[in-house]
């Protein structure tokens, strides 16, 4: 390979990564993080060895303090992990490769507590219309307002118990059954 070739595809993967480090930038508020912690992480993505905090500082030129600050947001996150490097005194960062796993880890723990919260939210609150309905010293159109609270929580209870089961199966891999990973060619 000619000097002008390798130069010429060198270029090429600059330029493939960097697109991909933007799109994975620009997205990663999904994830709760900045655009410039996201350009981090995606720029992690593309190395095969794990980094130093002064070796991302010199790659992406924040400082330091900034530096530590985003690789403890993407610790925080799990997307992003400290690596033991026998004979070095400094910290090393990998980050996570699989999205899959990630994505599963991320998300189903956050529709977990979601499901989790409002359901007992929502049990608190059917006893309570339940009080108001059953009381006979309450007005028609408050027991009517009751109900009608009561009939509408049904409906989110059902979300509820269903964004359980989707975060269950996430956690066990069965929504990989359901909906597998397929290798497509575009």
């Amino acid at each position: 390979m000619g000097k002008n070739e390798k130069h010429s595809a060198e270029s090429k993967i600059n330029r493939a990564e960097e697109e991909v480090v933007n799109a994975i930038a620009e997205t990663m508020d999904l994830y709760g993080v900045t655009p410039s912690v996201g350009r981090l992480y995606a720029t992690m993505y593309f190395k095969q060895q794990p980094m130093t905090l002064d070796e991302m500082k010199d790659e992406l030129g924040m400082t330091k303090p900034s530096m530590s600050t985003a690789v403890r947001n993407l610790q925080e996150i799990n997307i992003v992990r400290k690596i033991w490097q026998k004979g070095s005194r400094k910290d090393h960062f990998m980050a996570e490769k699989n999205f899959f796993n990630y994505f599963g880890q991320f998300f189903g723990n956050k529709w977990r507590r979601e499901a989790e919260l409002n359901l007992v939210a929502i049990e608190h609150a059917e006893t309570q219309l339940q009080e108001v309905i059953a009381d006979e010293a309450v007005e028609g159109y408050l027991k009517d307002k009751a109900s009608q609270d009561l009939e509408q929580l049904k409906d989110y209870k059902k979300y509820c118990h269903w964004l359980r089961k989707l975060a269950d199966s996430i956690e066990s891999g069965e929504i990989f059954e359901l909906l597998p990973v397929e290798d497509t060619e575009t």
